[in-house]
C-alpha cells in the first residue's frame, strides 16, 4: 500500500512517516500543497493523509481540486483545528474522515484500515486468478484451497502482477507499489520477491521477460 502524507510540521510528519513505515506502508511525505497537487496528478496512491494548514496551496483547496478531477481515493484530514465548522467544511469538500491532532497512532492505524476497507468494498475484496485467490482485506492468499502465508511485500508484488493478469508489469512499476520516494532499492530486490513467489506457486507461475518485466501466466 502506498500512502501520500501531506504535512508541513517536520516533527509530526516524521513521527507519522516512521510509524507508517513500521506498519509496512510505503509513504511519500510532502510538506506543501503545490508539490502535493503535482504528486496527486502524476502518482497513484491508496490513501491520502492531508493537513489543512499548508504553504503554497491550502489543504481544503487541494481536496476540492482532487475531487473535481474525479479522483475517488480515500482522503483523511489530519488537523489541529477541532472546530465543528472546519470538520463540516472538509467533509462537505469530499474528505472521508477527519482526525484531530494530537491523536493516538493506534487510532490512526484503525482509521486507515477502515478507509481502505471501505474503498475496497466499492470494488471487490478479492482477486482471483486460476486456483489463486488474494483476500485484499485480510492480506491472505489461498492457492488450490490451501492458505499460503505471504510477507507484506510479497503480497504487494503479487497484487501488482494480478492487477492485469497476462500483461507485463515492469520492475519500476512494482517498486513504486513497494517503496516511497528516496528509498534506496537494491537492484535485485524485486527479483528476490519473484523468486520466493515462484517457490510457493510454481516455477512457471510468473514469467520473466528480460529487459521488460514480469507477468503471471494465464490459466490454461
Amino acid at each position: 500500500m502506498r500512502l501520500l502524507l501531506i504535512e508541513d510540521d517536520s516533527l509530526i510528519g516524521e513521527i507519522i512517516e516512521d510509524h507508517l513505515h513500521d506498519e509496512c506502508y510505503a509513504v511519500d511525505w510532502l510538506r506543501d500543497g503545490q508539490g502535493a497537487a503535482l504528486a496527486l496528478r502524476t502518482c497513484t496512491y491508496d490513501l491520502v493523509l492531508l493537513d489543512l494548514n499548508l504553504p503554497g496551496k491550502a489543504g481544503i483547496d487541494l481536496l476540492l481540486a482532487t475531487r473535481l478531477s474525479g479522483q475517488d481515493l480515500p482522503v483523511m484530514i489530519i488537523s489541529g483545528d477541532h472546530s465543528k465548522s472546519a470538520c463540516i467544511e472538509a467533509l462537505n469538500a469530499g474528505a472521508d474522515d477527519y482526525l484531530v491532532k494530537p491523536f493516538d497512532l493506534g487510532e490512526l492505524n484503525a482509521r486507515i484500515r477502515a478507509l481502505l476497507r471501505r474503498g475496497r468494498s466499492r470494488k471487490s475484496s478479492t482477486v482471483s486468478h486460476g486456483s489463486l485467490t488474494l483476500n485484499l482485506t485480510s492480506h491472505e492468499a489461498t492457492f488450490s484451497g490451501h492458505l499460503v502465508k505471504l510477507p507484506p511485500r510479497q503480497f504487494s508484488v503479487l497484487r501488482a502482477l494480478l492487477d492485469e493478469p497476462g500483461s507485463v508489469v515492469t520492475k519500476r512499476q512494482i517498486e513504486e507499489k513497494l517503496y516511497c520516494w528516496g528509498t534506496e532499492v537494491q537492484s535485485n530486490t524485486v527479483d528476490a520477491h519473484i523468486y520466493q513467489l515462484r517457490k510457493k506457486f510454481g516455477a512457471g507461475f510468473i514469467q520473466t521477460l528480460r529487459g521488460v518485466g514480469y507477468k503471471v501466466r494465464l490459466p490454461s
